[in-house]
């Protein structure tokens, strides 16, 4: 049973339109706080877009993710999974990037990841844009290379931009590949889609043994089917999952930089999470929300839904 001190604020208590928002209501709790050792999973705002190569925003994501999780409640409506009682949850506020610096940036992020990983957190990120990844792998899978479960319209894993530039929102796979932070063997990619400049990207993952799927592939066989398919990839070990909101139809989820139509609908993209059930999840991030395209917040809270049924499923493989 979870400590009373990190159970959320109920909406029978105060509004949800008052106080100050953090992540599902949850207590903030910095890392130099004495009660970050009670802390099983945190959850971390990513606001930095210093990746993002063509539309800007996802550094505003996490400002409007915590702003419409106040409308999460405690008890999820389709497994009955109470998280908030089964792990200490808090918000362990935000990573601060350098925006004029993305080498910086990364530094930045691996630190402060490996400091929540000296505590024995597992982190829950909202970014910020996909790059963000790549950081909190490299601090997760410092000691070993990580299974990865990557739900995404894009691979992630071109070599470079622009003619030699490593470090994009279109690259941080291959560099944790290359860096040897997570297992290619182990490692699936989940809602492929889209025109692509060339097959270079493809061509990296069968080299490597990522095992990507496709959208037609994805509504070929259906959900379940795909999904065991990933649990056997991932196995037992570590893994780490990454859900980019682009992954989901532009029509449910529109805030986002690089949208490609003919995704799952916004009900599918709950249900994939909730396949994940029983990985051992050492840490997961939604990224990719990008507040000017979308300033209703409808994507966002897509995203913050997302990010419950995320930590329902952390707080299983904790039991």
């Amino acid at each position: 049973m979870a400590d009373p001190f990190f159970q959320p604020v109920s909406g029978f208590d105060l509004p949800r339109f008052a106080g100050v928002p953090t992540f599902m209501r949850l207590p903030h709790v910095p890392l130099d706080d004495p009660r970050i050792a009670d802390v099983d999973i945190g959850l971390i705002g990513a606001p930095w877009d210093g990746g993002t190569t063509n539309r800007p925003g996802p550094r505003h994501g996490p400002r409007q993710l915590r702003d419409l999780s106040t409308m999460i409640r405690a008890q999820n409506g389709a497994t009955g999974i109470r998280p908030f009682e089964r792990a200490n949850c808090a918000d362990l506020g935000d990573v601060g990037p350098n925006p004029a610096d993305v080498v910086d940036s990364l530094t930045r992020f691996t630190d402060f990841y490996a400091r929540v990983k000296e505590a024995g957190i597992r982190p829950l990120t909202a970014g910020g844009d996909h790059l963000c990844s790549l950081p909190i792998l490299r601090a997760l899978g410092a000691d070993a290379p990580l299974a990865l479960v990557h739900f995404d319209s894009h691979t992630d894993l071109f070599k470079s931009y622009f003619g030699g530039t490593l470090y994009t929102h279109g690259t941080p796979f291959r560099r944790a590949v290359e860096e040897g932070l997570i297992d290619p063997k182990r490692t699936v990619q989940i809602g492929i889609r889209g025109t692509a400049y060339d097959s270079e990207d493809r061509d990296f993952a069968q080299a490597v043994g990522i095992r990507v799927i496709a959208i037609e592939e994805f509504f070929a066989r259906g959900i379940a089917d795909v999904m065991a398919e990933a649990r056997e990839i991932a196995g037992s070990g570590p893994t780490y999952v990454s859900y980019d909101i682009d992954f989901v139809d532009p029509a449910f989820a529109p805030g986002t930089g690089t949208p490609e139509v003919g995704g799952p609908t916004s009900f599918q993209a709950l249900q994939v999470v909730r396949e994940l059930d029983g990985l051992s999840i050492v840490g997961a991030d939604l990224v990719e929300v990008s507040p000017p395209f979308d300033p209703s917040g409808a994507t966002a809270f897509l995203g913050v839904s997302l990010l419950f049924e995320l930590l329902c499923v952390m707080t299983a493989s904790s039991r």
